[in-house]
């Protein structure tokens, strides 16, 4: 059923260390109690930043289904709100390993997943030593009534994602993130002109904090289809109401009502595809 609003939690805030669980199902439950009925949570939030190394580990992966993903059902089941989390998974037939979006729903059912497609190999951020490269493209999910997708930290950065999630009628693109805040001002920029063109909100929601020496940390950030800043925020929890008029004037508006021409790029794009 198509619904007018989204109550959206952004939780500024890492679960991992000691009684992690426990304070992700109390500050889900906060969420909750604020009127939220679905809460956003930062890159792989059940984790220390793993990729801040090039040490690879077993551990630091686990099957579908494995105990982090068990732990962010249970949370939400628990505070009765839909979440969206993550975890590295790796696929039992193949060994491959991917930063994958978990969203589940109010009862702590799975009910989509999404893979990073763009994996960072630098100081800091030694993502590629720790997984592999999504293989699907971002979609629609329609399980809450306001339709959004994911993207996860520097998909923002190649917005092909998010012009084919607005494309396909997403009204949200909601983006864990691990970022500095040394360059916060250009994702910010880079996050504002994501919602313009694509004629969605865009929520990104960044790690806390330094972990491990890397200088993780600054605001997470909604950007309204407009391109308004709604929320800059380093508080644990901020609640924010999505709204589907304001999607719905973005798109009758320049750059909105724009021919999408999805035909001719797709054939440009394979043109690309075949020369890689």
């Amino acid at each position: 059923m198509a619904l007018d609003f989204l109550e959206l939690a952004i939780v500024h805030e890492v679960f991992w260390g000691p009684e992690a669980e426990l304070r992700l199902a109390q500050r889900l439950g906060q969420a909750r109690r604020l009127g939220a009925e679905l809460a956003v949570l930062p890159e792989l939030p059940l984790d220390p930043w793993i990729p801040g190394t090039r040490s690879r580990r077993d551990d630091d992966a686990e099957a579908p289904g494995g105990p982090r993903a068990r732990a962010i059902s249970a949370a939400a089941r628990e505070a009765g709100i839909a979440v969206l989390g993550g975890a590295i998974v790796q696929d039992p037939a193949t060994g491959s390993r991917r930063n994958r979006a978990l969203v589940v729903d109010a009862a702590g059912t799975l009910v989509a997943v999404y893979d990073k497609l763009h994996v960072p190999a630098e100081e800091g951020y030694w993502e590629s030593d720790h997984y592999d490269a999504g293989v699907e493209p971002p979609a629609r999910i329609d399980t809450f009534g306001l339709p959004f997708g994911i993207q996860i930290c520097s998909d923002l950065q190649r917005p092909e994602g998010s012009h084919l999630l607005g494309a396909l009628g997403a009204m949200a693109i909601l983006a864990p993130r691990a970022t500095p805040p040394a360059s916060y001002e250009r994702w910010k920029t880079v996050i504002r002109a994501d919602a313009i063109t694509s004629c969605a909100y865009v929520v990104s929601v960044n790690r806390p904090a330094p972990e491990g020496g890397v200088p993780i940390g600054g605001p997470s950030i909604a950007v309204a289809p407009s391109g308004e800043v709604l929320v800059e925020t380093t508080e644990p929890l901020t609640r924010l109401s999505l709204e589907r008029s304001a999607v719905e004037a973005a798109r009758q508006d320049y750059p909105g009502y724009l021919a999408v021409r999805a035909e001719l790029y797709a054939r440009a794009w394979h043109d690309v595809a075949v020369r890689e």
